[in-house]
């Protein structure tokens, strides 16, 4: 696809077709069309023929089927203009961020991460939920993320009451929250020091990616790395992004889960079927025009 603008080619490959007539027609042209006739036919009837030809066929051209060869090409190139409102079409790709605030002393390098995720969010939505021994929603999905940033700043290991630690819980939110909003593929951003991860969390890992959703995992180390359960406990959050389709990655570094989730972006807008959500395409209409040319040739030769 080729965008400039409000314009766009959505097939753009087929703008190769006309130059590639031309330089068929230009290498037909240059050869002698009688080939061996030339020495099976007496050069005096040759001549003849040849005559009676030019005067019968000079009415005739080619010009109007490669014209409307031409129209046809560029119909298939997809010329298309950018629908009025194309921009709420963006919500059908998101961010959500899922934050384990179960232990407090992890709790600033948690929201650190989010933060520089929220930063790199780009034109997506994004939304934010919390979680300990339950899940909850900080902030629907938004396209303001500088509102989500100012309520990070508030969150603390008082926010969730329930005790505990359910990932479980948090994916299981996260997937009637994209449901109810309608989002058609969405990346999750689960960040955490591991703690609770169960087969539980894998088997709804996996049930997010069939669906669409990819399931990233940020993994908060403890401040001194004395935990002695921290290398279980990463190798738990790798098995998760690798079962949710995701990149797994540490919350001191989120530089490489944010390109991830930023290569995605609206993308698949436009290569898929959801690019004639955005887009008009009235290649359908240069057809119609391509037809005249191509019955005035056909009528012409009909004669």
């Amino acid at each position: 696809m080729i965008e400039i603008g409000d314009f766009a080619l959505l097939r753009p490959l087929w703008l190769l077709v006309p130059p590639a007539l031309a330089l068929l027609v230009a290498t037909t042209r240059r050869r002698d069309a009688l080939g061996d006739w030339r020495r099976i036919v007496d050069p005096a009837l040759l001549a003849v023929m040849l005559r009676r030809s030019a005067s019968v066929g000079a009415s005739r051209s080619d010009a109007p089927i490669f014209f409307s060869v031409a129209l046809i090409a560029l119909a298939l190139c997809g010329p298309a203009m950018k629908m009025r409102g194309a921009e709420q079409f963006r919500n059908l790709d998101a961010t959500l961020i899922l934050l384990d605030v179960s232990r407090a002393e992890r709790l600033p390098r948690t929201i650190a991460a989010a933060q520089f995720l929220l930063e790199r969010s780009g034109a997506r939505q994004i939304g934010l939920a919390l979680y300990a021994g339950d899940a909850y929603l900080a902030s629907p999905l938004t396209d303001d993320a500088k509102s989500l940033e100012s309520l990070l700043f508030a969150i603390d290991e008082r926010t969730v009451p329930d005790g505990g630690t359910r990932p479980d819980r948090a994916l299981a939110f996260a997937r009637r929250l994209l449901r109810e909003a309608d989002i058609a593929a969405a990346d999750i951003a689960i960040i955490s020091d591991g703690d609770g991860l169960d087969p539980r969390a894998e088997r709804l890992a996996a049930s997010l990616s069939r669906e669409g959703r990819r399931v990233h995992s940020l993994f908060v180390s403890a401040r001194a790395g004395a935990d002695a359960l921290e290398p279980a406990r990463r190798a738990a959050m790798t098995a998760l992004a690798a079962a949710g389709g995701g990149r797994a990655g540490d919350a001191a570094d989120p530089r490489e889960i944010a390109r991830e989730i930023e290569m995605r972006g609206v993308a698949h807008i436009a290569e898929g079927e959801l690019r004639a959500l955005e887009w008009r395409d009235y290649g359908r209409f240069i057809l119609l025009l391509a037809a005249a040319p191509l019955l005035l040739a056909l009528r012409g030769r009909g004669a």
